[in-house]
C-alpha cells in the first residue's frame, strides 16, 4: 500500500509538531510553502525546522519550487490570481510529483505547508488532488492539529459539503465524483494565491 501524510504547522510549538510526526512514525517531511519562513511562526523557518527534524531522526526536503501554490512563472496567473490547472501541467510541478512519489517508496512522508485545515491548504487542494489522479491506490492521511487523523476522501467529503453542492440530474453534478471535482475546483478559486496589485 502506498501511503502519504500532510500536515500544517499552523501555530504549534516544535515540540508538539514533532510530537505529532513521532505519532504517525513520520520519517521525512516534505516542505511545499512557496516560502519556506514564517513571520508569525519563527520555529517553522527552513533553518530551525530542518535542525529540529534532523535532531529527531527525520529527514527534509524541500519542494516549495516544484509544489509551491505561490509561482514566479507568468502563465500561471489570470487576473492576479493563481490557477491551480495550470499550476499542475508545469514540468516542475510534474517533477515535484514524481519526488513525493519517489520519496514515499523509502521513506513515511508527510507534506507540509502552514495551515492547520488541510481543505484550506494547496497541499491537499492541489498537490493532493494531482497525486491522486497520477497515482489512484495512493492512501493520503491527514494529520490534524489535536493528532487524529483525516482520510482524503473525507476531506473531500467536507469539501462538498461546504459548498453546499448537491446531486443534479443532468451535466457535471450527477455523480459523486463530479461533485468532487466541482468542489475541488470552488475551494481553489477561494484560497488560491492573489498577487499584491504594485502601489502606483
Amino acid at each position: 500500500m502506498k501511503e502519504l501524510f500532510t500536515i500544517g504547522h499552523s501555530n504549534h510549538s516544535l515540540d508538539h509538531f514533532l510530537e505529532l510526526l513521532l505519532a504517525h512514525q513520520v520519517s521525512a517531511i516534505a516542505d511545499v510553502r512557496s516560502i519556506p519562513y514564517s513571520k508569525y511562526s519563527p520555529q517553522f523557518n527552513k533553518n530551525v525546522l530542518e535542525s529540529a527534524l534532523r535532531d529527531a531522526n527525520i529527514d527534509y526536503m524541500f519542494l516549495g519550487r516544484e509544489l509551491g501554490a505561490s509561482r514566479s512563472e507568468d502563465s500561471c496567473y489570470i487576473d492576479g490570481q493563481a490557477k491551480y490547472d495550470r499550476i499542475a501541467q508545469l514540468p516542475t510541478f510534474r517533477s515535484g510529483l514524481e519526488k513525493v512519489l519517489q520519496g514515499i517508496e523509502l521513506y513515511r512522508v508527510a507534506l507540509m505547508c502552514s495551515e492547520s485545515d488541510p481543505i484550506t491548504c494547496h497541499r491537499t487542494i492541489l498537490v493532493c488532488r494531482e497525486l491522486k489522479r497520477t497515482c489512484p491506490d495512493l492512501e493520503i492521511t491527514h494529520i490534524l492539529a489535536d493528532g487524529t487523523e483525516e482520510q482524503q476522501e473525507m476531506s473531500e467529503e467536507r469539501l462538498v459539503n461546504l459548498h453546499k453542492l448537491q446531486p443534479e440530474l443532468f451535466g457535471d453534478l450527477t455523480s459523486t465524483s463530479g461533485l468532487i471535482e466541482r468542489a475541488y475546483d470552488l475551494q481553489a478559486e477561494k484560497i488560491a494565491y492573489r498577487k499584491v496589485p504594485a502601489e502606483t
